[in-house]
């Protein structure tokens, strides 16, 4: 097998080790029979325990919103950037003839492939893994693994743009606006510049600093960010997400304890 994530991509590992334990919930928010096996394949997790402790409760919320955000625009097209070890191909029940594309850095997608291949893992649509780096042509890589700009498309940039420099991050907005027709859907993740600088984020931050991982980003309205761009956006805060699926609200978002910090959860629709 190729070895396993290393640097930034070891985030990957922190996330599918949240959705693992998330299975061991009596009520779980969602089912992800394969992520305790890349977990285990990658050689688990623990050296990113800590931030799991802060962030654990989060990164479950944020994974059934973004679901949900995904399965009720019912696009023919879904492309998931910094795919990861993300397993919604695997896990969501897709509408008929749904074509699900994943990309990200090459020896993330070999690792996943080979570790697929040893669960036995079957998608529950048609999909086309691309790998690309998201700095250099991700957008002809796209089309030539049969991407159509042309037919309506759901966009997933979940936990990518915080670590990206706020002109790499607007040129990667630019290029998913570029490629959706009016119709087509956007879900996000991206924090403000107090979320930053929580004091609580510090160890995650110091944590990060030694994968290559840093957080180089932020922004303070996203709604107007992704207007600039052709989108309509609502912003989902996770005290509602908490209250709609019967859960404590997480320690790093609650209001009462970070004041204005925010981690921003957003949904758009391309108006032009």
């Amino acid at each position: 097998m190729q070895r396993p994530p290393v640097g930034v991509a070891r985030t990957a590992v922190l996330i599918a080790a949240a959705r693992a334990n998330e299975q061991r919930h009596l009520r779980r928010l969602f089912t992800d029979p394969l992520a305790a096996g890349l977990v285990e394949a990658a050689g688990s997790a623990n050296d990113l325990n800590g931030v799991r402790t802060l962030a654990g409760d989060h990164f479950v919320l944020r994974t059934r919103y973004f679901d949900d955000q995904l399965l009720s625009s019912a696009q023919p097209q879904v492309v998931i950037m910094a795919a990861g070890l993300d397993t919604r191909a695997f896990r969501l029940q897709w509408p008929p003839g749904t074509t699900l594309f994943e990309l990200d850095l090459p020896d993330m997608v070999e690792f996943k492939e080979d570790a697929l291949h040893d669960l036995q893992a079957r998608p529950h649509c048609e999909r086309v893994v691309v790998p690309c780096d998201l700095r250099e042509d991700w957008p002809t890589a796209l089309i030539q693994a049969g991407f159509d700009p042309k037919r309506p498309t759901a966009w997933l940039l979940e936990g990518l743009f915080m670590f990206l420099p706020p002109d790499a991050g607007d040129r990667i907005l630019y290029w998913v606006s570029a490629l959706s027709t009016r119709g087509s859907t956007l879900a996000l993740e991206h924090v403000n510049r107090e979320f930053r600088e929580l004091p609580q984020m510090r160890p995650v931050h110091d944590r990060f600093d030694t994968l290559d991982a840093r957080w180089q980003s932020d922004v303070e309205d996203p709604v107007e960010w992704l207007a600039g761009h052709g989108w309509h956006a609502t912003v989902t805060h996770q005290v509602d997400l908490a209250a709609q699926h019967d859960r404590a609200v997480p320690a790093i978002t609650d209001p009462r304890k970070v004041g204005d910090a925010r981690i921003w959860l957003a949904s758009a629709i391309h108006t032009v």
